[in-house]
């Protein structure tokens, strides 16, 4: 059930970071420690949540229409769900203030003493709210005299278009006050702008020209002037009740009217949560629409493999290969960190020349994979052998020119045509591609000095063992 609703206008001045800021400090600072989200550490992000399921904070930026949203949602431990949502166009200047609750059947009576919501207190206390006319958003009542009557000849003859309601109190017979006018104007901030004269005496002309009434004094007229349900007035009479339930009346009227009005959906977190959720559906799919129209242009060129499964399939093995290629990279990274690691203790035996590696590790790989060659070619119980074993055991060796070489041998394995899945795989390993006619030529590491030529369609059937023997030899 909505509680609350209200829309007031901000200044130019005030940014989203701006506004987030106040957000926080409104969480932060609230005297219900029940009611803070925690463990916020924010650093400037417009989209992001904090919390837990029962207790979260969120924003989420719209940005196609400079529009921010907030939302803080408490669910109780008898599953009540408090929503207080703040809604900021950027274009419009204007924010919506809204307060929800869900709760049982029983329980559809709004609270006798409720407030609008403290957050407009920190709006009106950091001067983020502009004039509503030539009426300032206030916590606090605007004293009537006959110095500034012209204030209410705009209102009664209609002259301005106000935003909000104004209540208008008089002085009793008394020259009192009909009701608490400092807190109907606390309880009732962002929602209503609260007049009240400033003595029996002064504005005596409200009386004489606008109110129609026996007894003009200790009334309280309420004065809405909203296009969308037109221009009405509503008095409370002065009378022998209790003046606090004359408070409630009141304040029930303002609030009951802010519900009433009509709001536009981007006004709303369900507006523009769901508006942001259709601008990025809206991607995805002109996304996969790019996606298919070049799948389309390119179906001629497309593995014969690939044109027998659908649509699904493909994209799940792309997903895959695409896992397994960062994983790989991860395990080249983590080998060559742990043979870094293992080294940094030790004197160093060869420093690196010129040459760069074309991955992690790979210097160092060939080197100990030479002298692992060279011991199993030394005979046993020499000095060399001692030598070579000792380096070898204090220096990790991971093959990963092994590895390579045995991934080579089986992507060539009954070669027909270099596919999509052969090209993918290739590249991954540092091997670049390109064609020359009959024959593909794949370069390694960009280095044109380790170069091969193999055929686009040869008729050999040895011709794949014998390109992977060549890239093996030539360049792993």
């Amino acid at each position: 059930m909505l509680l609350f609703s209200t829309i007031l206008e901000i200044k130019e001045s005030v940014t989203p970071e701006d506004f987030i800021r106040l957000v926080l400090e409104w969480n932060e600072t609230s005297k219900y420690a029940e009611n803070r989200v925690t463990g916020i550490d924010w650093h400037g992000e417009r989209t992001a949540r904090y919390g837990n399921d029962s207790l979260w904070l969120q924003f989420i930026e719209y940005p196609e229409k400079n529009i921010l949203a907030v939302r803080h949602e408490k669910i109780s431990d008898d599953g009540v769900a408090w929503d207080s949502d703040f809604v900021v166009n950027f274009e419009k200047r204007r924010v919506a203030i809204r307060l929800d609750r869900t709760y049982s059947e029983e329980a559809l009576v709004m609270d006798a003493v409720f407030s609008t919501p403290h957050f407009i207190s920190l709006l009106i206390a950091h001067e983020f709210l502009q004039d509503d006319r030539n009426l300032p958003v206030l916590r606090t009542p605007i004293s009537i005299t006959d110095d500034n009557i012209d204030m209410l000849r705009n209102i009664f003859e209609e002259k301005k278009q106000y935003r909000l309601p104004v209540v208008l109190v008089s002085k009793t017979e008394e020259d009192t006050d009909p009701l608490s006018i400092t807190w109907l104007a606390s309880r009732l901030k962002g929602a209503a702008h609260v007049l009240v004269e400033d003595s029996r005496n002064q504005c005596s002309e409200i009386r004489t020209r606008y109110v129609k009434s026996n007894n003009p004094f200790g009334n309280v007229r309420i004065k809405y002037l909203s296009e969308t349900v037109g221009k009405k007035s509503f008095c409370f009479r002065s009378a022998t009740g209790n003046p606090e339930v004359r408070l409630e009346k009141v304040i029930r009227s303002v609030i009951q009217y802010g519900i009433s009005q009509r709001i536009d959906r981007l006004f709303t977190w369900q507006g523009v949560y769901g508006a942001v959720l259709n601008e990025q559906l809206e991607r995805q799919v002109s996304i996969r629409m790019s996606a298919e129209h070049a799948r389309q242009a390119a179906e001629d060129e497309v593995d014969k493999v690939y044109e027998t499964f659908d649509e699904d399939l493909r994209e799940l093995q792309e997903k895959v290969a695409e896992l397994t290629k960062a994983n790989e990279a991860l395990q080249y990274e983590n080998q060559g960190l742990r043979a870094k690691y293992a080294e940094s203790d030790a004197a160093p035996i060869l420093y690196f020349g010129d040459e760069e590696e074309f991955y992690q590790g790979e210097i160092r790989d060939m080197v100990l994979g030479t002298l692992d060659e060279a011991l199993s070619a030394t005979e046993k119980a020499t000095r060399k052998a001692d030598v070579l074993e000792d380096i070898l055991e204090n220096n990790p060796y991971y093959h990963l020119s092994d590895e390579r070489k045995q991934r080579i041998k089986a992507l060539f394995k009954g070669y027909k045509n270099l596919t999509g899945a052969m090209r993918q795989e290739l590249q991954s390993l540092g091997f670049e591609i390109t064609e020359a006619g009959k024959h593909y030529k794949i370069t390694y590491g960009g280095d044109q000095r380790y170069m091969v030529t193999v055929g686009k369609t040869p008729s050999d059937n040895r011709s794949g063992s014998n390109n992977a023997a060549l890239i093996s030899k030539t360049m792993l």
